[in-house]
């Protein structure tokens, strides 16, 4: 009983966005201009080549400050609720902050954190 009612919500799912992805394609304007296949940066024109590569300390930095970002996210939630939470809560949070303040030190050992 329950994998034909899990078949029938994929299968449902399947149609439902293949139907809105073609109805989208079938009423959206379409305009081939040539000037549409370029890099746009802040509306200023590109001069030389738009495909460079960048350091890898670039996108490491980016990685880190996006993981430490969602991890801070995770606190507000717990921010509503603490005093619903008791004792439990509180040592969950710490638990979940060391845990973050242990992967911060361990970048910071390793380098990843240097601007160079």
């Amino acid at each position: 009983m329950y994998f034909t009612l899990l078949i029938v919500v994929i299968l449902t799912a399947i149609v439902l966005v293949a139907a809105a992805m073609g109805i989208a394609r079938a009423i959206s304007p379409r305009s081939y201009n040539p000037q549409k296949g370029e890099a746009y940066e802040c509306g200023i024109p590109t001069r030389g080549k738009s495909w460079m590569q960048f350091k890898v300390g670039y996108y490491l930095f980016a990685i880190l400050f996006l993981m430490f970002d969602v991890e801070t996210i995770f606190l507000f939630p717990w921010a509503v609720v603490v005093q619903d939470l008791g004792i439990y809560g509180l040592v969950s949070v710490i638990f979940f902050l060391v845990i973050l303040a242990l992967g911060l030190a361990y970048a910071w050992k390793k380098g990843a954190l240097e601007w160079k």
